[in-house]
């Protein structure tokens, strides 16, 4: 389905070329200067920022800079700006050829840069700079990414298990809704089952069993409000959440007593990945609130938000695509004895292909940041910018991984796209996990120490929503971080 290919690795040659060959070496490629600004000091970013979250909204805000300076590499700012961020100064990459430029570190500097142009206070992770914060080039990075692939590792034979139990509950549970009211918000019912399961597969050890009882997803979304607001929308009036918000930090202090009652959680639970720390060097503290970090905000975070848009686009597709993909899905676990297995989610290109398109078109982490190291030339679809050193890249990922040029029908939900040999070639261009869906995380890298991880529990909600239901209904709304889904019907096997 790609109209021509677009992973092309950045030129390196002489800045003072005025045309450049292209890797295919078929066009010649214009270097030209980026255009945008970034306005008055102070008030060029809250302008930004304002247009940002209000006057346009995130989106619009690109394709307005897209269609004005006709080029999809722009000088803009970025959200929050004063007084949260020192600089609010990018080069925003807007296209699908350009943005892998964010992912080479041996070009780019991904330090403190996890959550964009400004980096929340250690005091919300124990004082300690998390993982997700840290460049491969720095020492910790190697060991607390192993700490992380030995987690995956050491709890990968109760993946299918307590996947299957805890969501086999949370199906239960928006039943009886539907039954007593008619319709069931999925929100509730699927961050604890989410968080069950996380504590369950990681650690063997039930949440709501502990202290924590059945508060660990509100503790989360908290401590996640505290790291995020500068970059977040409440939906409050304008003025009032831009000043309560985005200029200045929300104080630590006030979810202090909910981050210690996680990180109890984890310390008493954790105790085998905690051991593994200490052989590796790191000490048991500092373990503990990464992997608190790596399950509560990067995974849980996850499934909080992408289950929900899986059954959005999934649910708004209609019965016809329900209907194949519970087919598929049956037959195969029935011609594999009737059992599931990774083998058996390998026989499934429907579902696959379902779930590939979802990370591609709503990818769960819409921005990427990166600091270049040195000067570079970096090669969109028709020009060549000059990026110098110590200049902020950024990235916005849905205009990459809906880039017209390299997909087909781009905008619309096609359940098959990543079928076949020539559906499989355009995983390169799904860039979800900070890194193309072909390649996989390492200690050099900063992909996603859970990325295939992450591809299995999603491939397992559409294995286990199918296996009980032929079709279903949903309404959408929206949420801070996400699609807000209510479950209309559940229409059970029929076949």
């Amino acid at each position: 389905m790609a109209s021509r290919d677009a992973t092309v690795e950045p030129i390196t040659s002489s800045v003072s070329d005025t045309m450049l060959t292209s890797e295919t070496g078929e066009t010649k490629l214009p270097v030209k200067k980026i255009p945008g600004d970034y306005g008055l000091p102070f008030i060029g970013p809250i302008k930004d920022r304002l247009d940002y979250f209000y006057n346009q909204g995130r989106d619009k805000f690109f394709k307005f800079k897209i269609q004005k300076y006709q080029s999809t590499g722009i000088r803009t700012n970025m959200p929050p700006g004063p007084f949260i961020a020192s600089n609010p100064k990018v080069i925003a990459l807007l296209d699908g050829k350009s943005f892998p430029i964010l992912f080479d570190v041996s070009k780019v500097e991904k330090k403190n840069l996890f959550t964009g142009t400004y980096m929340p206070s250690t005091s919300l992770t124990g004082g300690y700079r998390i993982l997700s914060y840290l460049d491969p080039s720095e020492p910790k990075h190697t060991k607390l990414k192993q700490l992380l692939f030995f987690l995956l590792k050491s709890s990968s034979n109760l993946v299918f298990p307590e996947f299957e139990a805890c969501y086999t509950e949370l199906f239960k549970t928006v039943e009886n809704e539907l039954n007593e009211k008619g319709q069931s918000s999925f929100e509730k019912p699927n961050e604890q089952a989410a968080f069950n399961f996380l504590g369950r597969a990681y650690f063997g050890s039930n949440p709501v069993d502990s202290k924590l009882g059945i508060d660990g997803p509100s503790l989360i979304a908290k401590w996640v409000l505290f790291q995020l607001a500068p970059v977040l929308s409440l939906g409050l009036p304008k003025y009032i959440e831009d000043l309560l918000i985005h200029t200045f930090p929300l104080p630590s202090f006030l979810v202090k007593k909910d981050y210690k009652r996680l990180y109890d959680f984890f310390y008493e639970s954790a105790g085998l990945v905690l051991d593994e720390a200490e052989k590796m060097g790191i000490s048991r503290e500092e373990a503990c609130h990464n992997l608190l970090f790596a399950t509560c905000f990067n995974t849980f975070g996850g499934m909080k938000i992408f289950f929900p848009n899986i059954l959005k686009w999934i649910g708004n597709a209609g019965p016809d695509l329900h209907r194949s993909l519970a087919k598929e899905i049956r037959s195969v676990i029935k011609s594999n004895g009737g059992e599931l297995s990774l083998g058996a989610m390998e026989q499934m290109p429907l579902m696959k292909s379902v779930v590939y398109e979802v990370f591609r078109i709503e990818p769960p982490v819409p921005a990427q940041y990166a600091k270049a190291k040195v000067d570079l030339l970096i090669e969109s679809h028709d020009a060549v910018f000059e990026v110098k050193k110590g200049e902020m890249l950024f990235g916005y990922q849905p205009f990459a991984t809906k880039d017209p040029i390299i997909f087909e029908r781009a905008e619309e939900f096609v359940p098959e796209r990543f079928m076949g040999v020539e559906g499989e070639k355009l995983l390169k261009h799904v860039f979800w996990s900070n890194g193309p869906e072909t390649e996989h995380p390492t200690v050099e890298n900063k992909q996603c120490a859970g990325k295939e991880f992450v591809v299995l529990i999603s491939r397992l909600f559409v294995v286990e929503l199918f296996r009980r239901y032929d079709t279903f209904e949903i309404e959408v709304g929206t949420s801070t971080l996400g699609a807000a889904i209510t479950m209309k019907s559940l229409n059970k096997t029929s076949f």
